[in-house]
């Protein structure tokens, strides 16, 4: 289906979106599959979904997505990321770079360490959610985010509707499609820092806090991509001190 849909450029002011298509009290039992997509697609409009990858990590960067899917196409294979191997993200990120307008956004383990990962988790999606809306030159009807508050404080996009909700891959292929590519995103920037980083496995378990990877920073001390602020339950005291010393090379 040819998108045939309002267009505005970066200088042009957004429309004016008042109601949402669905209040943001709606509970997420209540919510269809694709109901929100299906409500918009019939206007010839689009809905924005928005996912991130790595909160948990121990280290390496957070990396969000944003995705704009092209209006009438889904597929049953963009589900939760989480769920699906290697050869299905593979495939289903591929389907999406092709059928969606979608941007990244990465914070680092530094900006993290700075301001928490509740407000960089923040900063990761308004960076991703701007990319995707400009890529696609069409301001979503509503912004759908699994689980996390988002706001939108630049001018221009303050009244499109946000609406977050758990496990929103299993009710908007916009989110899940956001959840495919931030992985795939994320996992391959991981395997090659496994090669700069050896010794911590990182192409294996991504910066997660596994066994081997808890194992490993306590017997070779954190990296300098290791999040500060993550380490106190995995080091011991003494191993603090060297946190100290990676904190006064990233100084230098």
């Amino acid at each position: 289906m040819e998108y045939q849909g309002p267009l505005f450029t970066p200088q042009d002011p957004l429309p004016n979106l008042k109601a949402p298509l669905i209040t943001p009290s709606a509970a997420p039992s209540s919510i269809r599959k694709d109901q929100y997509e299906k409500a918009a697609w019939a206007q010839n409009r689009v809905i924005c979904g928005v996912d991130e990858v790595g909160r948990g990590c121990l280290a390496g960067p957070l990396v969000t997505a944003a995705v704009i899917l092209h209006p009438g196409r889904t597929a049953r294979h963009l589900k939760d990321s989480k769920l699906m191997s290697p050869e299905e993200l593979a495939y289903s990120a591929r389907w999406v770079l092709e059928n969606s307008w979608y941007g990244y956004g990465m914070v680092t383990h530094t900006k993290i360490d700075q301001c928490n990962i509740y407000q960089a988790t923040l900063l990761a999606m308004r960076r991703a959610v701007i990319q995707a809306i400009l890529a696609a030159s069409e301001c979503p009807t509503a912004i759908l985010v699994d689980a996390m508050p988002l706001t939108l404080p630049l001018s221009g996009f303050q009244e499109i509707p946000i609406h977050h909700f758990p496990k929103a891959e299993s009710k908007s292929s916009s989110v899940a499609a956001a959840s495919i590519i931030a992985k795939v995103k994320r996992d391959a920037l991981m395997q090659r820092l496994d090669g700069t980083f050896p010794g911590y496995h990182l192409a294996a378990h991504k910066g997660y806090a596994t066994a081997s990877h808890c194992t490993a920073v306590q017997s070779l001390g954190p990296s300098i991509i290791h999040r500060k602020s993550f380490l106190d339950k995995v080091l011991q005291p003494a191993e603090q001190l060297s946190l100290v010393q990676i904190a006064t090379v990233e100084q230098i």
